[in-house]
């Protein structure tokens, strides 16, 4: 299945318990749709996210966060892992 890469630029207030709740409802959300959130990293200064992500395309991942919560990524790329 592709893996994707989302990039939010800035989110506004942002803290780690408001990621982790992000999270937690894009996996309550995620089976809906064939997609699986593995991961997220952030950092709070600028506002930054981003979600690591496995689906069988990029609308479905979209898909997740707009029912999820809302929050809705500024760019979505494929991406393949490395070593």
């Amino acid at each position: 299945m592709p893996l994707f890469m989302d990039i939010h630029q800035h989110v506004e207030g942002l803290t780690a318990e408001a990621v982790a709740g992000a999270h937690q409802a894009d996996l309550n959300t995620q089976a809906k749709y064939g997609v699986k959130y593995l991961r997220y990293w952030f950092d709070d200064s600028s506002g930054k996210v981003f979600c690591l992500i496995e689906a069988p395309t990029k609308e479905a991942a979209i898909a997740v966060h707009r029912e999820a919560h809302g929050l809705l990524a500024d760019e979505i790329i494929e991406v393949r892992e490395g070593a």
